[in-house]
């Protein structure tokens, strides 16, 4: 039997008075604690694809404003929202003006408004600042490429008799462009030509334009694209050392400006752009991989092991570091289509990821199943509103994954008390009712059990302990002597389970169980 969370009145009751009793925290349905920033959930949005207020079929800014009280409900306290600047692309990251909104996403005057209104729900807002490289519409390689005398033309690299134009890239690729004196470097392709950070006018726009929006428009950071690209690997120190001088920077408008960079790479690459006050935080990949495995795999993949070892060692970089974590994003192929639509399995890995330490980053439709596999157009399908795309319904793009609207939509699942839309909602609940489950460390648990993912969360001296099994089949097992304090059931996705525990555990297949002392 298939093990369904419990969403009536008695469970939400028992959810209620362990936090009160056990976790020592103020829960409730209605108004949950607000996650000391930035320790919180956050959902990714791509604003052509989730909501739509104008009919024209593009998702919009005020799409976004009209759907801040379905993300409150959810739970969600962070949106990152990818690029919105002016943009020749239908994914932007090829930015023209770093001072405006796309036309097709709105007006600035409507960031400033869903900037307020999310602050009213307790939401705070970062974006994708691009700054590794321009589109090459925008003015300044425009006039770049057409003057060799003009002010801009060191603002990007060029190629000289020196050099070798068979360089290639991390991933093999191409890296310059253009014919006779107007060959150029970029990393990406050639639409997105590379800025040249040594030249210090570069360094101080970028920096401007930081400031502009957390002083002008207000939002609370953001999200560094392509961080470990601003030069090449060669000169990583350079990277390292710049980042610490935009953070500098950002400080003197926002003390608490939140910087999360993506640095897609192992642990020791990522670690030092930490270090000595440099990026607040990096997406963990690494961690990523290890759960999406684990729940594939139906075993543990060395989750606990991996994270206490990457946690130990970027704690050596900074200690007030903050570990961004997730599934998969805008990049990879959805999760739900790497568990071949099996909802068992993303309930795993949604229990995985919000049991974590770290602040969760949810990726938007992730909460209803949504499914997608490269090209990248295909993983950011519109987001399935309701089953017969009523009015709001972004159409950037026909569907191809996600075209069972009677079983994705969420005005279906709201409905229905087992859903995952509804799992996710209770476990972001149960993460926010708890102290230890926002801000406690990861320990190790002695449970040895093959298909369990065991460990303790701990904050000072109280501590739980998380169970989730990933296997299709119950397990039975007995919880180490000096573990076996742990007797009061915090969580459980399994109806059946009794309220105290001795040493034996009985887990329903692909269940989560927490345990307090």
């Amino acid at each position: 039997m298939v093990p369904v969370f419990q969403h009536g009145k008695k469970a939400l009751t028992l959810v209620i008075l362990l936090s009160l009793l056990v976790a020592g925290c103020n829960f409730q349905q209605e108004k949950q604690r607000v996650s000391e920033w930035p320790n919180a959930v956050f959902y990714e949005i791509f604003v052509r694809a989730f909501y739509d207020s104008n009919g024209d079929g593009i998702g919009d800014l005020k799409g976004v404003i009209a759907k801040l009280d379905y993300l409150q409900e959810l739970g969600v306290e962070g949106i990152w929202l990818m690029p919105i600047n002016p943009s020749p692309s239908y994914h932007k990251y090829d930015v023209i003006n770093y001072y405006d909104i796309d036309p097709e996403y709105g007006t600035l005057e409507d960031m400033k408004i869903l900037v307020a209104e999310a602050k009213k729900r307790d939401i705070k807002i970062i974006i994708d600042l691009v700054v590794n490289h321009t589109s090459n519409q925008n003015p300044w390689f425009q006039e770049a490429i057409k003057d060799e005398n003009s002010p801009y033309r060191d603002w990007y690299i060029w190629a000289d008799e020196k050099t070798n134009l068979l360089e290639r890239g991390d991933w093999n690729q191409q890296l310059w462009y253009g014919l006779g004196k107007n060959k150029y470097y970029s990393t990406f392709w050639e639409g997105m030509p590379d800025l040249n950070y040594d030249n210090p006018d570069v360094r101080a726009e970028i920096i401007k334009i930081g400031k502009f929006w957390l002083q002008e428009v207000g939002v609370e950071g953001f999200r560094l694209d392509a961080a470990k690209y601003i030069y090449p690997d060669q000169e990583k120190e350079k990277n390292y050392a710049w980042w610490k001088e935009f953070r500098k920077a950002m400080q003197t408008v926002k003390e608490d400006v939140f910087l999360v960079g993506e640095v897609w790479d192992t642990a020791t690459v990522t670690a030092p752009y930490l270090q000595d006050d440099g990026l607040n935080s990096t997406f963990n990949f690494d961690l990523a991989e290890r759960i999406v495995r684990a729940v594939q795999q139906g075993k543990d993949t060395g989750i606990v092991s991996g994270l206490k070892r990457m946690r130990e060692y970027f704690k050596k970089m900074d200690e007030n570091y903050v570990d961004s974590i997730f599934l998969t994003n805008h990049d990879q192929n959805r999760v739900m289509s790497l568990f071949k639509g099996d909802v068992n399995k993303a309930r795993m890995a949604a229990a995985i990821l919000l049991t974590l330490p770290g602040s969760p980053f949810l990726y938007y439709g992730e909460e209803i199943g949504m499914q997608g596999m490269k090209p990248d157009e295909y993983i950011r399908e519109p987001f399935v509103w309701s089953t017969d795309k009523k009015e709001g319904e972004s159409r950037w793009i026909v569907s191809k994954y996600n075209r069972e609207r009677e079983k994705i939509a969420l005005e279906t699942q709201i409905e229905e008390e087992n859903s995952l839309y509804q799992y996710y909602k209770k476990l972001i609940q149960v993460r926010r009712s708890s102290d230890i489950l926002v801000l406690g460390e990861i320990e190790r648990s002695k449970v040895n059990e093959i298909g369990i993912v065991a460990f303790k969360r701990v904050l000072g001296n109280q501590s739980l302990l998380v169970l989730h099994n990933l296997s299709g089949v119950t397990k039975t097992f007995s919880l180490p002597e000096d573990e076996s304090v742990y007797k009061k059931k915090f969580f459980t996705s399994d109806k059946g389970s009794a309220d105290k525990l001795n040493r034996i555990v009985e887990m329903q297949p692909y269940s989560t169980l927490i345990l307090a002392q």
